[in-house]
């Protein structure tokens, strides 16, 4: 009888003890992500890995990260400074200087809407796969923060708020890479755009100019700009299939692109397409910069596309050099393209520091 007594009081010490470390137990707050209605009307749900969701705590920790030079190896480098938010988070140089004073290889892409990024493959080339191994790269590339994984896990440790931080957000304290680039990645898919004056349009909260509505029957005319197979349309807000085309930039490639990474000859000169929202902030256009102007690029598909091996079968006309637009057509097509532009985004607050 004694026994059972014994054992009896030791499984309500037991339960107690539970309790209490469920009590003392930190639960991050969940933060699902505020998805547009046209996103909602036209497209799938975004891409959230189920081993990181949104939460508050991780999202205030990604964005306390994605501006903390911290990251880099002398503390002088953030995320922030190749990703501006007054730039749509792209770079306005062509080429971005990393903290040893050299230059990349390729334009700073734009971040926005990555959650419905859905094969999930990054960078121009698709090199990564997920936006968490995205968030690797930058840190240890020579080209950029040039910085070790296990400095900045030790400095982060050492540091007198981000232990804590941890805990809030992923019930630890102790700091690893991989919980640094699933709070970075869960506040880079809060980078929601969606408030451009098209957008308006689409909702009759506002008009589009004359010039602007022929700028988008120009846009979506394939005997005129035939820019939709690629870029989307009124019913794809995202304004980017996401699929990597070779577009008739150079008759000789000399960067692959994604046939350097998938080591297909036939992915020569492939890169991923970048959505067309907010253009008035992200020149220099195209994977490596090289035109510094709308005008620029849409000269490029009205009568400079260059044939090569791989360039995709959507160049419809680089025989005759493309599609020879109109100079109002093309003024128009520039009106167009500018309406996507969201100025609520790059200003605000909630995305900067």
């Amino acid at each position: 009888m004694t026994k059972w007594i014994l054992y009896g009081v030791l499984f309500f010490f037991i339960c107690v003890s539970c309790s209490d470390e469920n009590i003392d137990r930190y639960v991050p707050s969940p933060s699902p992500l505020q998805i547009p209605q046209l996103f909602q009307e036209n497209i799938l749900a975004p891409v959230i890995p189920s081993n990181n969701p949104q939460t508050v705590e991780g999202i205030a920790l990604g964005k306390k990260l994605f501006f903390d030079p911290m990251l880099s190896a002398d503390n002088t480098q953030s995320c922030a400074d190749c990703h501006a938010s007054e730039n749509a988070f792209s770079d306005a140089d062509r080429f971005s200087e990393g903290i040893d004073g050299f230059l990349g290889t390729r334009n700073s892409m734009p971040l926005f809407n990555l959650a419905w990024n859905y094969d999930e493959k990054f960078f121009w080339d698709g090199r990564v796969f997920s936006l968490e191994h995205q968030a690797f790269q930058p840190v240890t590339d020579p080209l950029e923060m040039h910085n070790t994984w296990a400095q900045v896990e030790e400095k982060l440790q050492q540091h007198s708020e981000y232990p804590g931080l941890f805990e809030k957000a992923f019930g630890t304290s102790t700091i690893d890479s991989s919980l640094v680039t699933d709070a970075i990645a869960q506040f880079e898919r809060t980078l929601i755009s969606s408030n451009s004056k098209f957008d308006k349009h689409l909702l009759d909260e506002a008009t589009l100019t004359p010039e602007e509505l022929n700028g988008f029957n120009v846009f979506m005319d394939e005997a005129k700009g035939d820019c939709f197979h690629c870029h989307g349309s009124d019913k794809n807000p995202l304004w980017t299939d996401n699929i990597f085309h070779n577009n008739g930039l150079d008759a000789t490639l000399t960067d692959l692109g994604l046939g350097e990474v998938s080591g297909d000859p036939a992915d020569n000169g492939k890169f991923k397409t970048p959505s067309l929202r907010n253009l008035a902030f992200t020149a220099p256009y195209m994977h490596d910069g090289r035109f510094a102007t709308l005008e620029e690029v849409i000269n490029h598909y009205s009568e400079g596309l260059q044939d090569s091996p791989t360039i995709d079968p959507l160049m419809k006309k680089v025989a005759q050099g493309g599609v020879k637009l109109s100079d109002k057509d093309k003024a128009d097509l520039k009106a167009f393209l500018l309406s996507l532009s969201d100025y609520e985004f790059i200003n605000n607050p909630a995305f900067s520091n």
